[in-house]
């Protein structure tokens, strides 16, 4: 971090201690906790239903105090994780002193730290949802010599009742403005209290989804966040998800994160763009056009594709957004500013010419360097997702491209510069893989293709067992089509998982 980035910091730990986060010791946490009357300390941990836990913890004494921060404490496994027996269930959680931040909801002044995971030997747990993300970075940068970064686009439904006034144009919501947008300030609020827990977001707007129904407002959101290493980019959508729901809580709102929320109306996706750096330069573009690099990453998704939807799309609503001719994607496909592909290359200020010295002729021309912001989407996620199993699975996928023969090949035979949906390009569509319509479909897949994901040791295979087992249960494998007439059914399957992720 530069001394700027310090002193404009958002969050009052690295505000107050002038330091990167990342170079955080227990005596920073100790000094900070000591000098600013802090009264409890919470470890938070995500669970096998991609929920945060939390475990608090009463100031005692600056012994006890030494002694969490050292030891961490004990948690019983089976109650965490599907994969874990009673009989050998007892796990330590050890809080990482990066993720510090103070919780901006607790009326006792408490300091928060994300923890990870480890087994009765003092070894980290192999199928955490944190460790697992760590294995596939350092994979990542060991096969490519790279950093993996990503960040999210947080999609959610603010439910209130309807007020009546300045109504919003149904399914017309995106960027609007005050007072046709009724939780802007409410967006805002949750902005500066994910910026406080030391979230990098880049923006936050009103998103499509909007209507009433039964005077009921329901009004879609979004935050949008930079591009972090990847390990950051989950603890940080993680948090963020948390922020919100409770701050939704003390409003008296209501918050769902579901891919469906009702027939007709947009559901609610989770892209994560991605890009690949090394010694602080983007590698994603090569004289101003997408790289090779860039391409072999893109092929990597494009294979695994099918059995990405394992990770980010976990439960059977989710398929119920993955439908054709809507925003969502369902073919295996990429192109450059295309809403109908999976993966899309945004546009990427790689245009010559200046254009803030066009729009202030009073502004001299500069020579920014604008490749740091060129990243892919993948746009199959949604809000069910396991976070770390998600970013888990993109980061070996991209990998996975570099160790392709054929991986240059694969991307241009799945590259796409037109609308899909359109019916005059109904040939090409006809040779596209189709992404799986169903949860069971998706445990099929990630089955098929599950040794990509356990090389290099990054999934453990009790973890893809697992992850298969849980989406089995849902027997939905013919859910899609024995109800996509039935609005009613639907919507009693939208209730169901409404608080999904």
């Amino acid at each position: 971090m530069t001394q700027a980035q310090l002193q404009m910091n958002a969050n009052p730990v690295v505000a107050f201690l002038q330091k990167d986060p990342r170079t955080f010791t227990k005596q920073d946490i100790m000094t900070y906790i000591e000098q600013n009357d802090i009264h409890m300390v919470n470890f938070m941990y995500p669970g096998g239903d991609g929920k945060l836990k939390t475990l608090n913890f009463v100031l005692n004494n600056r012994e006890y105090l030494d002694t969490i921060l050292t030891c961490g404490e004990r948690v019983d496994g089976s109650s965490l994780f599907s994969f874990i027996q009673a009989g050998s269930s007892d796990l330590y959680v050890l809080p990482r002193y990066s993720t510090a931040f103070v919780d901006p909801f607790a009326e006792i002044p408490t300091l928060c730290m994300l923890c990870s995971y480890f087994d009765k030997d003092g070894h980290p747990l192999e199928s955490a949802p944190e460790h697992t993300l760590h294995k596939a970075a350092e994979a990542f940068k060991k096969v490519t010599g790279m950093e993996f970064q990503a960040m999210g686009e947080l999609e959610y439904y603010v439910i209130t009742e309807d007020e009546g006034v300045f109504p919003a144009i149904d399914q017309r919501g995106y960027h609007e403005s005050a007072p046709y947008a009724k939780m802007n300030a409410f967006r805002q609020e949750c902005m500066k209290c994910i910026a406080q827990t030391g979230g990098q977001i880049k923006y936050g707007h009103s998103e499509v989804g909007n209507f009433t129904l039964n005077g009921i407002n329901y009004e879609q959101n979004e935050i949008e966040f930079l591009p972090v290493p990847v390990e950051e980019a989950a603890d940080q959508l993680m948090v963020a998800k948390w922020i919100i729901r409770n701050l939704a809580y003390d409003y008296g709102y209501n918050i769902t994160f579901a891919p469906k929320i009702t027939t007709g109306k947009a559901g609610s996706g989770l892209h994560i763009h991605m890009r690949m750096m090394k010694d602080g330069r983007n590698m994603m573009l090569a004289n101003g056009k997408l790289s090779d690099d860039a391409r072999r990453m893109i092929a990597g998704m494009m294979e695994l594709a099918p059995s990405i939807t394992a990770f980010g799309n976990k439960n059977p609503m989710a398929y119920f957004r993955l439908v054709p001719h809507q925003e969502a994607p369902t073919n295996v496909c990429w192109g450059d500013r295309n809403r109908s592909v999976l993966v899309r290359v945004p546009l990427g200020w790689t245009a010559e010419g200046d254009m803030s010295a066009l729009a202030n002729p009073q502004q001299p021309p500069t020579h920014f360097d604008t490749s740091i912001k060129q990243t892919v989407e993948m746009r199959s996620p949604d809000g069910s997702a396991d976070l770390y199993q998600l970013l888990a699975g993109l980061c070996v996928a991209c990998r996975h491209g570099f160790e392709m023969d054929n991986a240059l090949q694969l991307a241009e035979q799945t590259y796409v510069n037109v609308n899909i949906h359109d019916k005059e390009n109904e040939n090409r569509l006809s040779q596209l893989a189709q992404l799986p319509d169903s949860c069971v479909a998706s445990a099929d897949c990630l089955e098929a293709q599950r040794k990509v994901y356990e090389e290099h040791g990054v999934f453990s295979p009790a973890m893809i067992d697992g992850i298969i087992s849980q989406l089995k249960a849902f027997q939905d494998k013919t859910l899609r089509a024995d109800i996509s007439d039935k609005p009613e059914r639907i919507q009693q399957e939208v209730e169901r998982y409404f608080h999904c992720g």
